[in-house]
């Protein structure tokens, strides 16, 4: 992106209350900055009131909420001012528990009926993340995701052949986009379904509901998309479609009766005892496989309908990342453009650039080149985070001189190191800056890292990051991906070289990196390629299982002091576990323990 502007209007975009509540604060259209709920509370995924992420977002422009020239919002439950308005007079345990629910009620965007504070649709807002910052002037648009807006919600134009009933939700959208223009090609419906209690998108007939109602039955939640991704490779063929095209209509097929064996809950261990693996795999590859085969017709169809070249994706199915790489190579576009934060935490770039460019005619002035929109951190704090007692006691400490020359080091070494740099990556991918990272070459690390680190299921793969000049030494294609949203095929003389970068299916989701984008990852790269001649790392996010990507340097600490992280660079610090660490392990386990029971203990 190009130097901030200080002229032009603000405008902060806001996903509310559901999952993934996010914000973004742009100015005269470029971002300034944006952040996940999840970040900053430590749940997942978190939902709920939007407080934190505005107040993140105002620091980091160094402004006020009086300054703040439009704001946008969206829920795809309701428009925020209903959904407001309904929440006044109750306690919802989910959107506003009794926990802070004052400091809610007394915030300014709470319940307003301001001018300057308008709602943005959930499609549209996907649409408008996509292409406000792709690097072409025009192309076509998909939004694939679990549900959107309400039909009667939805702001805008929808053609004659979409319409729905009122209470039919979105479950695709396709666009075509000029310059700042944007126009509705057609959009696919969900009818309203009943659920057990309520709506359950899941057991809705579109895309996203299947590929989450799979999620749900074998992992027991329906947001673990990525890891039915990561499991359908060792499935085989066999089993009948579970959604298929008939004459362009998307149709969903009865639950098969042979798919009785959900997984009924608990851990890890739990799920590899169940015994249905096989089973599990097979049904993950169906879906997959299914969802593969229809987005590309979806992509064709949208081709031929629209004669664009370019493409552009948005919305939570955006997310999987061989389907992307399916498009990319087999469809009949040329160009194909993912927002990284593809998923609804991307909700709030979307409604931020709805208001810079549909509602006070700016212009398409930047291109997304990185995700690195989280606020930097001084000096002063990653000292103080690093001086607990805890951190003195069991570990080393030092300032490099050349920070990328010793890490490549301790990489090439076998440490596994948590890389702590710069503001955070917007989206579910870690990208460099908040990255634990590894040797590829050691055909163990996988298993290792997976094991000691991460604590997560051994199937997981783990992404490649390499620069982007090197990328067609080790990955077949035109390999430009830098948000880690592409799977290519790595080279047989690669699969050797780099075995824990390669799944079992002979892919990877690589990141590729430019040195203008992240001159010191791009140069830790280059210094591991010296040392060993490979300028490839493993590269996984910095976090532990069940947790969100660490943001801040203490968030960073407590996840190098509470797993097997060997190393952690924090900027130019380098801090190295010591012998004693493995003695005070129980001390610092019990002090972690005591912290999130004290954090969740403060709301």
């Amino acid at each position: 992106m190009r130097p901030m502007s200080t002229n032009g209007p603000l405008i902060l975009g806001i996903n509310a209350y559901d999952h993934d509540v996010s914000a973004c604060l742009v100015r005269d259209g470029q971002i300034v900055a944006a952040i996940s709920k999840e970040r900053l509370t430590r749940v997942k995924h978190d939902a709920g009131f939007y407080g934190d992420v505005v107040t993140y977002c105002l620091i980091a422009g160094g402004v006020t909420l009086d300054e703040i020239d439009l704001v946008v919002r969206n829920s795809y439950l309701l428009p925020v001012a209903e959904l407001e308005a309904r929440l006044r007079g109750r306690v919802d345990p989910t959107l506003l528990p009794a926990l802070g629910r004052q400091r809610a009620l007394q915030h300014p965007l709470f319940g307003t009926d301001a001018e300057r504070v308008v709602p943005c649709s959930h499609h549209l807002a996907h649409a408008y993340s996509a292409f406000a910052y792709a690097p072409f002037e025009d192309g076509a648009v998909m939004v694939v995701d679990g549900v959107g807006s309400y039909r009667r919600d939805v702001l805008e134009a929808v053609p004659e052949a979409s319409e729905a009933s009122p209470l039919a939700r979105e479950a695709e959208s396709y666009y075509v986009f000029e310059g700042t223009d944007l126009r509705t090609v057609e959009k696919v419906w969900l009818e309203p379904r009943p659920g057990f209690v309520n709506e359950e998108f899941h057991e809705m007939d579109g895309i996203g509901g299947m590929y989450s109602r799979v999620s749900t039955y074998v992992f027991g939640d329906w947001n673990r998309c990525g890891e039915v991704m990561g499991l359908a490779s060792y499935g085989r063929d066999g089993m009948d479609p579970l959604m298929e095209l008939e004459d362009g209509r998307l149709v969903v097929h009865p639950w098969p009766a042979s798919a009785d064996r959900p997984f009924e809950g608990g851990n890890d261990k739990a799920w590899n005892q169940a015994g249905h693996r096989a089973h599990w795999e097979d049904i993950c590859h169906r879906v997959q496989e299914d969802t593969e085969t229809i987005l590309l017709e979806r992509a064709r169809r949208l081709h031929e309908r629209t004669g664009k070249q370019n493409l552009v994706i948005a919305g939570g199915v955006g997310l999987n990342c061989v389907a992307n790489g399916r498009l990319l190579r087999e469809s009949p576009f040329e160009r194909i453009f993912i927002q990284p934060a593809a998923g609804d935490d991307g909700i709030a770039i979307g409604c931020a650039m709805y208001g810079h460019l549909a509602l006070s005619g700016g212009k398409r002035t930047y291109v997304m080149n990185h995700a690195y929109l989280g606020r930097p951190y001084a000096d002063a704090q990653i000292e103080s985070a690093m001086d607990r007692p805890l951190v003195t006691m069991s570990s080393s400490r030092r300032r490099s001189a050349d920070v990328a020359a010793d890490t490549a080091e301790l990489l090439a070494k076998g440490a596994v190191v948590g890389w702590f740099q710069g503001g955070s990556e917007f989206g579910p991918r870690a990208l460099g800056n908040r990255s634990i990272l590894a040797d590829p070459r050691d055909p163990k690390m996988a298993d290792h890292v997976n094991e000691r680190v991460k604590h997560r299921q051994p199937f997981r793969p783990f992404a490649p990051v390499v620069p982007v000049e090197h990328a067609s030494t080790y990955f077949e294609g035109d390999v430009v991906s830098p948000f880690m949203l592409l799977a290519f095929d790595v080279k047989p003389a690669a699969r050797e070289q780099l075995p824990s970068i390669t799944h079992v299916d002979g892919t990877a989701r690589v990141q590729t990196v430019r040195r203008e984008d992240n001159p010191r990852l791009h140069a830790l790269l280059t210094a591991f390629g010296e040392l060993t001649g490979v300028p490839v790392l493993l590269n996984t996010s910095f976090n532990d299982r069940g947790e969100p990507l660490v943001e801040t340097p203490g968030d960073a600490v407590r996840c190098y002091l509470g797993t097997g992280l060997d190393a952690l660079v924090l900027g130019d610090w380098i801090v190295r576990k010591r012998g004693a660490h493995r003695m005070l392990r129980p001390v610092i386990k019990a002090a972690l323990r005591a912290e999130v029971k004290r954090a969740a203990g403060d709301g």
